[in-house]
């Protein structure tokens, strides 16, 4: 049995790491829950064109016409990028911004085309709707990168308030059988019961929606360091030349059937048009990805001269960016189908009662001292430990 000072210390831990990032874990669950469904809410809210219902084996309209017909509409625009959205399919979106190293996202819109008769199908401006300002929120807090390194800092916080919990979990727990809810006693002692049935319960997949929690905060810097590391080596031939005009670009279609030669077993994603900013000023980057249920979450970029069209490079990402791949589908269980995101919006709902009970039951015994719960313990007189909490950051 773990001696009463190592049992405070555990505790002390405990109380203070969960008590700091509860009212930002509440938050983030609250905004995780629509963003779990987030594909179904955009398909209800946004009412996209489907594409022309066609045979099968029709080949793809031009991207170069494409990229001109978007180009020609909005002439003083930079096309951006080209995607492909396996929500909808046969349809590549075209996204345009006023410059091409524009920071602000809500000036950007696209264009939605019939990826094989390259009819435009509808367009609208990116902005700040419904659902990406949950994503900004639960993200970021709406601060970008200080915001997202802050609920780094919470998740953090959060892991260890479950690390803790589980050390006194037994020793608070030992005279009681898992499970027992104790309904013939207080409000406060059934709450005590429940939250630390719900809590224990929800163990793992508490640990990992954390964990995945926060490595999603590191995204902007990881993909950063990628790019510190990567570019400069690729960029070297071309130093002191600036980014070419737009005119200067090459062909869309062939940079797409390099990537494809280079990485046959890939599926094409998206298209990154040359930017200082995002990318490469001298590259298309063609992102590609798998074709199974694991590979189709890890991406590999092809990098193609812009101006000659030549494979510059295509090979798969570091480590810690495959980590960050892989715990994207993790933290918001959207790699299952629709049964998978109702049990992670079920566990979600769960969270909220423990962290809301969590509160309650902080606040209904915070005169206690912590030497008189401890003592209990030693003599065997306690009822049980009430600060486990679960939560997803």
């Amino acid at each position: 049995m773990l001696k009463a000072a190592t049992i405070r210390r555990w505790y002390w831990v405990h109380k203070w790491s969960s008590l700091v990032c509860t009212a930002f874990l509440l938050l983030l669950c609250l905004t995780g829950l629509p963003l779990i469904f987030r594909d179904e809410i955009d398909a209800v809210l946004n009412r996209d064109v489907p594409a022309a219902e066609l045979p099968e084996g029709t080949p793809d309209a031009s991207l170069d016409r494409i990229v001109a017909v978007g180009r020609q509409r909005y002439p003083g625009e930079y096309v951006r990028s080209l995607f492909w959205d396996e929500d909808r399919p046969h349809t590549v979106t075209l996204f345009l911004a006023p410059a091409a190293d524009a920071g602000d996202p809500a000036r950007d819109h696209f264009m939605a085309f019939d990826a094989r008769t390259g009819q435009l199908l509808d367009e609208r401006k990116r902005g700040l709707d419904f659902m990406a300002g949950m994503l900004k929120l639960h993200e970021a807090l709406f601060l970008d990168l200080p915001g997202e390194l802050f609920l780094g800092v919470m998740g953090l916080l959060f892991v260890a308030s479950i690390v803790s919990g589980v050390v006194v979990y037994g020793p608070f727990m030992r005279k009681l059988a898992f499970g027992t809810v104790r309904r013939d006693r207080s409000l406060r002692v059934k709450w005590l019961d429940l939250h630390n049935l719900l809590g224990i319960a929800t163990l793992t997949w508490a640990l990992v929606v954390g964990a995945t929690g926060v490595m999603n905060t590191l995204a902007t810097p990881l993909f950063g360091l990628w790019r510190a590391q990567a570019l400069p080596a690729l960029l070297a031939p071309y130093r002191g030349q600036p980014m070419p005009e737009v005119g200067q670009f090459g062909s869309a279609d062939a940079a797409v059937a390099t990537a494809r030669q280079a990485l046959p077993g890939n599926r094409i994603s998206s298209l990154v048009f040359p930017s200082a900013r995002f990318g490469s000023p001298r590259h298309y980057i063609i992102w590609t990805k798998g074709q199974t249920p694991v590979t189709s979450r890890l991406f590999t970029p092809v990098l193609v001269d812009v101006e000659t069209g030549v494979l510059t490079q295509a090979q798969g990402l570091p480590w810690y960016l495959r980590v960050l791949e892989v715990s994207r589908p993790l933290h918001f269980g959207d790699y299952g189908g629709l049964p998978l995101k109702i049990i992670w919006a079920l566990l979600d709902l769960v969270t909220i009662v423990v962290l809301g009970s969590g509160l309650y039951l902080w606040l209904a015994r915070r005169k206690s001292p912590i030497e008189a719960r401890i003592a209990e313990i030693e003599r065997g007189e306690v009822e049980a430990f009430d600060t486990l909490p679960a939560a997803r950051p």
